[in-house]
């Protein structure tokens, strides 16, 4: 096992600390203390003592004792390792809290955590883990489908907030760009008494030779201050403020003053956003078509009834309004739960696929397929059957809203990386189109959408815009209201509230 990986130990560079530091003196930090609980080689301490004169105590942490070592080595000598203690310390079991209030205070807590998941940490068998707990507080299907996977640095960090909070002091942590704002929107949601926070971009590519959006997160605390926005600047050096993000009614908004302009858009409508197809097993579900006969993952031909296969478009089809008939999606189930058995009598050929590649199926690792009838797929239902949609990308950095129709007299499914809306006719889904892809609906979507996101679009930023209000913005309300009838249409209800 690579110790490397294990415990996302990336150096950071002296010349990164030093511009760190000399960035904190200039907003005006002057901490009496300094520690960095998780120091590896000391860059953080070595700027931090060279940069803040007023210092009285420097603490660092550290789980390696070997760099513990070398690290107390090269402080001998130097006039401020009389202030400077070193430990070897594991962050998961360190009562932070007491570390804390022991050090004098203005306390500043400055480094760089591991850039690692939780996930990939189990991969490996790692040990290197904060006790297992749900801290975000998922449920249900969130909890089971990976939306509780975390980066441990978000663990870290959360718990360092509840260290300083209600102290004079700051924090100053490199951090994915994602994590930095979780843990914001964490310190916001529970009421960490911040002064003011800031986020500045760095450049992974050359201090790290990483491909990651990243951010030095700089919070400040002081006892009785509550504040709730955060600005993001460009950059460490002589940087330009992008955007000021914030938290509004639960909802973080990448930028505050656009959403404030368009809020009254916001809330929910009756045609309601659904994700594509979840079946985990492309190989065996995803076939692409050759005459009469089909290929599947495996570069198998084989030939099967039309009876549950349909024209599907991958995420960046969807992105790229590429529509064609190529590729086609095995779909055994009409309703989530539904038996299959049936299939064995309305497609003998088909049965028979999924019997031969049932080990692949069976191996399918997320627990939602447990005790479900064989062969089961999931984000299924009337709705993956309406005859047109509108359908967006999760995955591409862009809102762009496609009509899609039906292939072959067979309507369009999706995989589960897409979402869309459903609608039974050409005209409604047109219509959706062209107010979803105007500059109201995209002013709205742009202050709450993160492009720096792994998934950026998602079916609950996508529910925020409700399309009655946005309708009534672009002046079309009469059109709205022909094409989809009243809030309480009986019709509408069938259709986009299909379970």
């Amino acid at each position: 096992m690579s110790k490397k990986k294990e415990y996302g130990d990336f150096q950071t560079p002296l010349g990164l600390a030093t511009d760190v530091c000399n960035l904190l003196e200039k907003i005006g930090l002057r901490p009496a203390s300094l520690l960095e609980p998780t120091c590896g080689l000391g860059s953080f301490i070595f700027a931090g003592m060279k940069q803040f004169r007023t210092l009285q105590q420097i603490l660092g942490a550290e789980i390696h004792s070997d760099y513990v070592k070398v690290l107390e080595s090269q402080l001998q000598g130097l006039k401020a390792a009389t202030k400077t203690r070193v430990v070897v310390a594991d962050f998961f079991i360190t009562d932070w809290n007491q570390v804390v209030t022991e050090l004098p205070e203005p306390v500043l807590v400055l480094g760089n955590l591991p850039w690692v998941t939780n996930a990939h940490l189990s991969k490996l068998c790692s040990q290197n883990l904060p006790t297992k707990s749900n801290f975000q507080n998922r449920s249900g299907l969130d909890a089971i489908t990976g939306k509780s996977n975390f980066d441990i640095s978000e663990w870290m960090l959360i718990r360092l907030l509840e260290a300083l909070n209600g102290r004079h002091g700051a924090l100053a942590m490199l951090c994915k760009s994602s994590v930095a704002r979780k843990t914001l929107f964490h310190a916001w949601k529970h009421g960490i008494q911040i002064e003011k926070s800031a986020m500045y971009r760095i450049e992974c590519d050359t201090h790290f030779d990483a491909h990651v959006d990243a951010v030095l997160l700089v919070i400040h605390f002081r006892p009785g201050s509550w504040d709730l926005e955060a600005k993001l600047y460009s950059n460490l050096n002589d940087a330009e403020l992008e955007t000021i993000i914030g938290i509004e009614e639960g909802i973080i908004l990448s930028d505050v003053s656009t959403y404030r302009r368009f809020r009254h858009l916001q809330g929910e409508c009756a045609l309601k956003w659904r994700s594509g197809i979840k079946h985990d097993c492309s190989k065996v579900m995803e076939l692409i078509r050759d005459g009469v006969q089909y290929r599947n993952g495996m570069n198998q031909t084989v030939e099967l009834e039309d009876t549950y296969l349909f024209p599907m478009m991958k995420s960046s089809h969807v992105a790229n309004g590429v529509v064609g008939n190529a590729r086609w999606m095995l779909v055994p189930q009409r309703t989530i739960g539904e038996s299959t058995s049936i299939i064995a009598q309305r497609a003998p050929r088909t049965w028979a696929y999924l019997n031969q590649y049932a080990e692949h199926l069976e191996k399918r690792a997320s627990v939602i397929y447990r005790n479900r009838p064989p062969f089961s797929v999931f984000g299924v239902g009337d709705y993956s059957f309406a005859p047109w949609k509108v359908a967006i990308s999760g995955f591409y950095k862009k809102l762009s809203f496609q009509v899609i129709g039906p292939i072959d007299a067979k309507p369009v499914v999706f995989d589960d990386t897409s979402y869309f809306l459903p609608f039974q006719t050409q005209p409604q889904a047109e219509y959706i189109a062209s107010i979803l892809n105007a500059d109201h609906a995209r002013a709205f979507y742009e202050s709450l959408v993160f492009w720096d996101a792994k998934r950026p679009i998602t079916a609950d930023l996508l529910r925020r815009l409700d399309l009655r209000k946005l309708a009534a913005e672009e002046g079309s309300s009469v059109q709205f209201q022909s094409l989809f009838g009243s809030e309480q249409s009986t019709q509408t209800c069938s259709l986009f509230d299909a379970v």
